[in-house]
């Protein structure tokens, strides 16, 4: 049997317009495919912290926050009255602040007395004063700056080697005297000196006494507590 060549070639050209479709099917498929990569369907399930007050994934955090009808009435009544709410709320921040501090500061100890208020610091006995006017340290020496004066009607004699220092924890410490007159005229006159005492015999000591007294009759009993040890 011989076919007809139109027949022949009407199968030929239906073949190749099948295979051409089959071969734009599936090039254009490709292509879609490949643009479309990375991308993937948006998460429209109802979010997990959804109602609990808490900043958790992106979708959270990109959700309208919904205001409170009592803030957003303040808010505008503030601005009718031509206030700012934010400058409002800072100056009431800073009262509270300020009050706070004022509170502490009302709680807080006060501060020790400066030891230089306890002077000066005197004794008195037969119309002689002995007198302490100051203490500080110079070098490795506590010094403590004295006068005495007679106001009686006899001259009265001192040994400073009879002078007695005592720190508070009971110890007997050596001291100096110098420039003090070994006899107090009844003149009234001020005399002045030195007396000093080595820092190492001061160790964890926080007060000293002094006790002076005449010699040889040793009637007088001068005495000075709770000097404070120079720092």
């Amino acid at each position: 049997m011989v076919l007809n060549s139109t027949v022949v070639l009407t199968l030929i050209l239906l073949a190749l317009m099948f295979g051409a479709g089959v071969t734009s099917s599936v090039w254009g498929f490709t292509l879609g495919r490949e643009a479309l990569k990375g991308t993937t369907q948006p998460d429209v399930r109802p979010s997990n912290n959804a109602g609990s007050g808490k900043q958790g994934t992106a979708t959270n955090k990109d959700q309208v926050s919904i205001l409170k009808e009592k803030d957003i009435l303040k808010t505008v009544k503030a601005r009718i009255e031509g206030r700012d709410p934010d400058k409002t709320a800072t100056q009431a921040n800073a009262k509270t602040e300020k009050a706070s501090s004022k509170t502490a500061a009302a709680k807080k100890p006060a501060a020790p007395q400066n030891a230089s208020a306890k002077f000066p610091m005197n004794s008195r006995d037969g119309g002689i004063t002995l007198e302490v006017s100051s203490a500080s340290q110079g070098g490795n020496l506590m010094l403590l700056d004295v006068s005495m004066k007679n106001e009686g009607s006899q001259a009265v004699r001192f040994l400073y080697s009879f002078l007695n220092v005592t720190d508070n924890q009971g110890r007997t410490l050596s001291a100096t005297a110098e420039d003090l007159p070994a006899e107090l005229p009844p003149n009234g006159q001020i005399f002045y000196g030195t007396v000093s005492i080595p820092t190492a015999l001061l160790d964890n000591a926080k007060e000293i006494s002094l006790t002076l007294t005449d010699y040889p009759g040793q009637k007088l009993q001068l005495q000075i507590a709770g000097i404070p040890v120079a720092k």
